[in-house]
């Protein structure tokens, strides 16, 4: 037998034993995320009246007006959420942030206070970190820290970022952290979306093996994020799990998770729900849901064994969010508190 054929079957052999391994490892996963969504969940779990809503870029350009913030504040009041981050960005690639992006801020600000004075209002700031704005470059964090500055004296209750991907031990935006704290100041919010924590060891190699950057976080990193914040928001959708007993096995283990390591009197931890329906996917739109994260979050509590006031859902997002998605935040969240 000559060497190339010797060599094409050893080959195969190694390609067939590493199907085999892929599958036992794929069905391992999915029988531990089916395993976190069993259980039904204690009665106290749900909403304390922590809970957030990502709101679109319209309320600040000029797109939407007072009468749309009175229908928007009439589905609110009743509800849990306590916080809004409405998107005022993004940077530009240097970190600039132009004020022509938010001429309406004030106003809504104004409109909203006089309607919703008791939930707070964060400008959600951002940008993609791959191929563009380099946090890494000490003049683009100024920038972006002369970005923060500027938009919280429009009269924001804080800053959320909102930068994708940061990978697991980015030490400059720990930095960016640290520098944004005295921006807001001891009575101002200071809180970021962060991806998925590590769910299971070995996951998070493999998925920057296949994706070219981190999709998990490590707890160590969530850990240092969250000291240096007032809330972390998990971004626990886009799992790409096609079964909603997977997703929400899924979201039960990230609340989990960041309800064991980080510590009741630190940053709020909110869990994201998906409330959009643009996947792409047909099977992903039905699995993830925001009945769905509820019901993992209640689960996650149920085993934490009490209940804890900083820890809600964040709903994202209200321009693509469908009256069932509020209707199930409600049904399955605040249950008609």
């Amino acid at each position: 037998m000559n060497t190339a054929k010797i060599v094409a079957r050893r080959v195969a052999r190694l390609g067939a034993w590493g199907l085999v391994v892929l599958l036992v490892w794929t069905g391992a996963l999915a029988a531990a995320f089916g395993a976190q969504y069993a259980g039904t969940p204690a009665s106290w779990a749900g909403t304390t009246g922590r809970d957030a809503l990502w709101l679109g870029h319209a309320w600040v350009d000029g797109r939407r007006t007072e009468r749309d913030l009175d229908a928007l504040a009439a589905r609110l009041r009743g509800t849990g959420i306590r916080d809004v981050y409405v998107h005022a960005g993004p940077f530009e690639w240097d970190g600039r942030l132009d004020p022509a992006k938010y001429p309406n801020a004030r106003n809504f600000l104004s409109w909203w206070r006089a309607r919703l004075p008791d939930v707070r209002v964060s400008a959600w700031l951002g940008q993609a970190v791959k191929d563009g704005l380099d946090l890494d470059d000490p003049a683009a964090r100024r920038r972006v820290l002369d970005g923060a500055r500027d938009i919280m004296a429009t009269g924001f209750d804080g800053v959320h970022y909102n930068f994708e991907p940061i990978g697991d031990g980015d030490a400059e935006f720990l930095d960016l952290l640290d520098r944004t704290r005295p921006i807001v100041g001891e009575r101002g919010l200071l809180t970021t979306s962060v991806p998925q924590v590590e769910p299971y060891s070995g996951l998070r190699p493999i998925a920057r093996a296949v994706l070219g950057h981190d999709k998990y976080w490590s707890r160590e990193y969530l850990t240092e994020v969250a000291a240096r914040s007032d809330q972390v928001a998990i971004m626990t959708y886009d799992a790409f799990l096609p079964v909603t007993s997977l997703y929400g096995g899924h979201v039960a283990r990230q609340a989990a998770i960041a309800l064991e390591i980080l510590p009741e009197d630190g940053a709020d931890i909110l869990i994201g729900a998906p409330a959009y329906h643009d996947h792409g996917v047909p099977l992903l739109d039905a699995a993830e849901s925001v009945a769905a994260a509820a019901e993992g979050a209640r689960l996650a509590l149920t085993e934490y064994g009490r209940p804890r006031q900083g820890f809600g859902l964040a709903l994202y997002v209200d321009f693509a969010a469908t009256e069932e998605d509020w209707a199930e935040y409600r049904r399955y969240w605040t249950r008609d508190r």
